[in-house]
């Protein structure tokens, strides 16, 4: 697979910026510098052989990782499975106004010429609607997605509880801006291996997740994800189809989310802070004090 060359230099395309603001406390106001999160969108565009390049999806993003971003969210969507169906990742646009940030990336697929968009298009009909129907959303999931979580993994409390100040050490983003979520991947005994952040939750956990399938670390094994906000049915989705075994959230779950947690075979911890956390499904996972 070739992966742009130019990734090197794009990868440090601004992902913050400084404005000029009136900061207003109970003493006063007064003009001051505020570091902030830049926002951009990212169009995904497809090709493979005997089909023409077409524009696949657009998400508003931190700008960097793109490539990641966009392999992740191929992957979890089912649309590829492996590195190897890839050919070519790179940035097909000239960078957006004077920011440098460039918003366009091509993914060129091996596939050859059986390859159905309608069957894209069928697919995306499908989780589109997610959270609205319910268990129709989890069979959905089930159907179209070949979810293996094995058994493997056995985590304590205070690992867990030890998750959110790990992550937060990594999250040098947030550090500057205090505006961005992030995504990290649990190691076997409960160290935290890497962290991807963005302005999206769940373009975090894509980052996260395509870095992974770039190093070919795909499906999970002993191994788990900790989120810097609420679990989502979404997010559980993501995290299930790349094989996940646990899910530890800073933030509560929705109800769908638990659901699905459940019936994939994935431990989600919610509420983890104040050395105190809630276990919604799957507790065998957790070993005994």
């Amino acid at each position: 697979m070739n992966i742009d060359k130019g990734f090197v230099a794009r990868e440090s395309q601004p992902r913050q910026e400084t404005l000029t603001i009136t900061r207003v406390s109970s003493t006063g106001s007064a003009i001051d510098g505020d570091v902030i999160t830049i926002e951009e969108p990212l169009e995904i565009r497809l090709a493979a052989p005997g089909l023409d390049e077409f524009p696949l999806a657009i998400t508003m993003r931190t700008p960097g990782n793109d490539n990641e971003l966009a392999l992740g969210f191929l992957y979890t969507e089912g649309i590829i499975r492996s590195r190897d169906e890839l050919v070519t990742v790179e940035h097909c646009r000239p960078p957006a106004g004077d920011e440098g940030i460039h918003n366009s990336l091509r993914v060129v697929l091996g596939v050859g010429d059986t390859f159905d968009p309608a069957l894209l298009e069928r697919h995306f009909y499908m989780t589109s609607s997610c959270g609205v129907c319910g268990k129709t959303s989890i069979e959905a999931v089930m159907n179209n997605s070949d979810i293996k979580v094995p058994q493997s993994l056995t985590i304590t409390a205070e690992q867990v509880q030890q998750l959110p100040l790990q992550l937060r050490d990594q999250q040098s983003e947030f550090s500057a801006t205090g505006g961005i979520h992030a995504s990290g991947l649990i190691g076997p005994t409960g160290n935290l291996l890497r962290v991807r952040e963005d302005v999206g939750r769940h373009n975090a956990m894509d980052k996260l997740i395509g870095s992974l399938l770039l190093d070919n670390d795909l499906p999970l094994g002993a191994n788990g994800v900790v989120l810097s906000g609420r679990a989502s049915f979404e997010l559980v989705q993501k995290a299930a189809i790349a094989g996940a075994q646990l899910i530890v959230a800073i933030g509560p779950p929705s109800s769908l989310a638990v659901a699905l947690a459940e019936q994939t075979g994935i431990t989600l911890a919610g509420f983890v802070r104040n050395n105190q956390f809630n276990l919604y499904s799957h507790a065998h996972r957790l070993a005994p004090a």
